[in-house]
């Protein structure tokens, strides 16, 4: 019987690349850090390749947007039923997107986690709550 090539071998095995867009790319981090981000998403199970980039990138995006969106969505958030109906189930939640960095600072080792915390905090200092109403007694 005659045996296969390897390469004939090695062309029916599925393709075990990593594809160039897992590495995380979040401006402000060191190599050391993007790569240890990058071990990070591949050794989690709760996190898939480019996770991190895409949180952070969705955190910078919602931040950045004008105070009465963010009014808006926290309104809807805070006293509607149907919070359900944001437009967040189809481009990823930005509040799921923050704590899936906070959690991902501690998973990350010392020095990479303060690089990635100082990228977070620029990002927090743009994000202010809306205030409430004041409610009292007064006519």
């Amino acid at each position: 019987m005659p045996r296969k090539r390897p390469g004939r071998i090695r062309a029916d095995l599925p393709s075990r690349r990593r594809s160039q867009n897992t590495v995380p790319v979040i401006k402000g981090l060191s190599s050391r850090a993007l790569a240890e981000t990058g071990r990070l998403e591949h050794t989690r199970n709760y996190l898939g390749p480019g996770d991190l980039g895409k949180a952070v990138r969705l955190w910078k995006d919602y931040v950045h947007r004008p105070k009465r969106e963010l009014w808006h969505d926290y309104d809807q958030l805070w006293h509607d039923d149907k919070w359900c109906d944001l437009h967040w189930h189809c481009c990823g939640d930005p509040l799921e997107a923050r704590e899936l960095l906070d959690v991902t600072l501690q998973a990350l080792p010392y020095r990479e986690a303060r690089e990635l915390r100082k990228v977070i905090s620029r990002l927090d200092a743009f994000w202010t709550l809306p205030s409430l109403p004041s409610v009292t007694g007064e006519r």
